[in-house]
């Protein structure tokens, strides 16, 4: 990759990702979003601390995608539906230029990988800013946070595909 903190995005499906936050849990997570999706994702960060790490990495992947949602013939909205273990999640999307994450699934208080903060919830932020989204998650069911996350972005994979496909 040229340049540290930049993504490249594109449909694909073969396999064709490599993530490098310095945050294993949210690499984990990534990677499952591109399966899902069936995304090919190279996304590689400079080293900073973890919490900076996680937002740069919503930041520099909404940044990729906003070039494939700026293509006229994506539909510019998608939705995903995805289980991980006990978990299921459902997470639906629209370029709206209004950047917001609606969520009912409250991860506040889960620490993962060692961060201080919602990993989740601040990867989606800066995502939704970075590639004005709209982004509404809903967690159906689930109880334990590491499935409850997977599914999370497992959906979002499948959304942001079907949100960037040319129709």
């Amino acid at each position: 990759m040229s340049s540290p903190g930049a993504a490249q995005v594109a449909l694909a499906n073969g396999d064709g990702t490599s993530v490098a936050t310095g945050v294993a849990v949210l690499d984990h997570l990534l990677e499952e979003l591109a399966h899902a999706g069936r995304l090919s994702l190279r996304l590689e960060l400079a080293p900073d601390e973890p919490e900076a790490e996680v937002g740069q990495a919503g930041a520099a992947l909404g940044a990729a995608l906003s070039t494939l949602l700026a293509d006229p013939a994506a539909p510019g909205r998608g939705f995903g539906v995805a289980p991980a273990d006990e978990a299921l999640a459902m997470v639906v999307l629209e370029e709206s230029g209004q950047p917001l994450v609606a969520s009912n699934a409250d991860l506040s208080s889960t620490q993962a990988g060692g961060l201080r903060t919602d990993l989740a919830a601040t990867f989606l932020d800066e995502l939704a800013q970075a590639a004005g989204l709209t982004i509404h998650v809903r967690l159906i069911e689930g109880e334990n946070s590491q499935h409850v996350m997977s599914a999370i972005f497992k959906a979002l994979g499948v959304a942001l595909a079907s949100a960037c496909a040319p129709s």
